[in-house]
């Protein structure tokens, strides 16, 4: 029997694909906003900010690819992994984002919240690690079958 939340992994992958794909083009777009947030003990703030759009666009690709999907899913677990010091950066020393939208000042809450929000992120990611060819980690992998 599948849970209620099963019907909705297919569909939330699609979404989660676009918008991995989505952010990791902003860091292009507007690099200076990102560079911001990068915590000032990491060297190379620009180049790290490209690499993680990079990374951003390729796991929103790859996820979208049923061949690459389990491993795209896994890298996608590591880069959320990878940024998290960025968002205690930000919530920590109350960064304030020169350029952003609405005057960059996030309030305290919405600092804080992006932390567990992380979590959110990282689970529903590691959702798709299972099954390669359709997202179901409840099912064999269609190579066995």
């Amino acid at each position: 029997m599948r849970l209620p939340l099963s019907r909705f992994k297919r569909p939330l992958l699609y979404v989660m694909g676009p918008l991995y794909v989505v952010a990791g083009v902003l860091h292009f777009v507007v690099p200076e906003l990102y560079v911001q947030i990068v915590p000032p003990a990491l060297p190379a703030p620009l180049a790290l900010v490209y690499l993680s759009g990079i990374a951003e666009v390729g796991v929103g690709v790859g996820v979208l690819v049923p061949r690459t999907r389990r491993y795209a899913a896994w890298a996608t677990v590591a880069l959320l992994v990878a940024v998290f010091p960025a968002n205690v950066y930000m919530a920590v020393s109350m960064v304030v984002v020169e350029g952003a939208p609405g005057g960059g000042d996030p309030s305290a809450f919405a600092r804080w919240v992006r932390l567990p929000l992380q979590g959110v992120l990282i689970l529903w990611a590691y959702w798709y690690t299972g099954d390669a060819t359709d997202g179901d980690a409840t099912q064999p992998a269609a190579r066995f079958r």
